[in-house]
C-alpha cells in the first residue's frame, strides 16, 4: 500500500466539483488527490511549487559548487601581468 504523504486528500471527485475550494482550504499544504482511496497525484499552490523548484535549483547549483572545488587541485596557478 502507498503511503499518503500529504495532510489533506481529497477524491478525484472532490476536485473536479471545486478544485479552487480545495486549494483554499489546504492552507497552502498539498493534497492528496485519491483514487480509489490510493494518491494517484499531489496538487500544491503554485507559490508552493516555485520554492520547491528553487530549492531543487539551489541543491542542484551546490552540487556544481562541490564538483568545482574538488577539481581545484587540478588548476593552474596565472599571473595576470604576465597575460
Amino acid at each position: 500500500m502507498k503511503s499518503v504523504l500529504a495532510n489533506c486528500s481529497a477524491s478525484i471527485s472532490e476536485l473536479k466539483r471545486n478544485p479552487s475550494a480545495l486549494i483554499e482550504e489546504s492552507d497552502g499544504e498539498p493534497i492528496a488527490i485519491l483514487n480509489h482511496n490510493k494518491p494517484t497525484a499531489y496538487l500544491i499552490p503554485a507559490e508552493t511549487y516555485e520554492e520547491l523548484i528553487d530549492s531543487i535549483e539551489d541543491y542542484q547549483l551546490g552540487i556544481i559548487v562541490k564538483e568545482r572545488q574538488a577539481e581545484k587541485i587540478s588548476a593552474v596557478a596565472v599571473n595576470f601581468d604576465e597575460l
